[in-house]
């Protein structure tokens, strides 16, 4: 299977971030993806660098005003003060209810404040970068599958699914799957499902395609009563407007068993296959890993290899996009296995 990567994810790479009101190293790190590629390598796939840029969907997914101040954030960051390249920006105030967010404020902090739902995305000298990259990669993705490629996998960090049109957050930046799913509906596909199997809900995604039709999001998750990212994932939303019904949320408890998960995958395939879609995108979140520092499920490398080969069984192009995953050197191995019961599948 071809893989895109870039070097550019290199150059997100923050010193640290805040875990339960700890300083910590960060969770998402440039060792994930490093990982990642070298067991591509071992396992015989094709790595090749984006080729695409995605300024054209970037645009069509995310606003103007978020895409400008994240590309000049940390040009903005410096400017503040002498110093401030060896210090890591963090939101400290929020637009919450009965705050207005239509006016930018002046004040940096309050902007990245206005434009972040957390303060777990720390930003680096090279997060614009890097996410772009990413963003280029998804879009390469769906370009290939235009030239007849079966599926393509981007090994790309920092993450996405968790940035919405107008807001970071979860360590994402620009949103990767919604990127590869508009770009394939560019492209003439005229329904594009998107499966979300990351331990975490796909907030952003979600809400980007929230009230379309020709966008079918379906998430299988931990419960967000007791998981991040807590406010939306809940199984009641299911679209609206022109998306009413085609949104579907599978929360699932915190200890669910392989044998549970796999069911509600099962839901989620068969959802999918009666959305009759054109084209697939997997937002290939590896979090779900029994051995995850911040999971509660149990999948092992086998059972990855497993959803590979179900994945397969729906027959349609599919770009499968690097989330999450927090044991590093597993996950190369992890995301290998789902490529390689996808090709097997096949």
């Amino acid at each position: 299977m071809i893989a895109l990567f870039s070097d550019q994810h290199l150059l997100h790479a923050p010193a640290f971030e805040f875990f339960r009101g700890e300083r910590v190293p960060c969770f998402e790190n440039p060792a994930r993806a490093t990982w990642v590629k070298e067991r591509l390598l071992q396992r015989g796939h094709e790595i090749r660098a984006p080729h695409t840029d995605s300024r054209p969907v970037l645009v069509q997914v995310h606003s103007a005003r978020y895409l400008a101040f994240l590309e000049n954030a940390w040009r903005d960051w410096l400017a503040l003060a002498p110093g401030n390249g060896a210090l890591q920006p963090f939101p400290s105030v929020w637009p919450v209810r009965t705050l207005r967010s239509d006016i930018e404020p002046e004040n940096f902090t309050a902007r990245l404040g206005l434009y972040a739902m957390d303060n777990g995305s720390p930003l680096s000298a090279g997060t614009w970068a890097a996410a772009k990259a990413g963003a280029d990669a998804a879009a390469s993705a769906a370009d290939l599958l235009g030239k007849g490629q079966r599926a393509v996998f981007c090994c790309s960090r920092p993450p996405g699914h968790h940035a919405g049109a107008d807001f970071m957050g979860g360590y994402c930046f620009l949103n990767n799957a919604a990127v590869a799913a508009q770009a394939l509906r560019n492209a003439g596909h005229q329904r594009v499902a998107v499966l979300d199997v990351d331990y975490h809900h796909g907030n952003g995604t979600q809400s980007i395609f929230y009230d379309r039709a020709d966008v079918l999001f379906v998430s299988l998750h931990g419960d967000p009563r007791t998981e991040y990212p807590f406010y939306l994932g809940h199984a009641d939303e299911t679209g609206a407007g022109a998306g009413l019904g085609f949104n579907l949320n599978l929360p699932l408890a915190a200890g669910t068993s392989v044998d549970a998960w796999f069911a509600a995958l099962e839901q989620a395939c068969i959802r999918i296959t009666r959305y009759s879609a054109q084209a697939l995108v997997v937002s290939l979140g590896l979090d779900t890993f029994a051995d995850d520092p911040i999971c509660t499920f149990a999948l092992r490398a086998d059972d990855f290899q497993r959803l590979g080969q179900r994945l397969a069984a729906l027959g349609l192009p599919t770009v499968f996009v690097l989330e999450g995953g927090y044991a590093a050197e597993a996950l190369g191995v992890n995301a290998v296995q789902v490529l390689d019961g996808f090709e097997q599948g096949n």
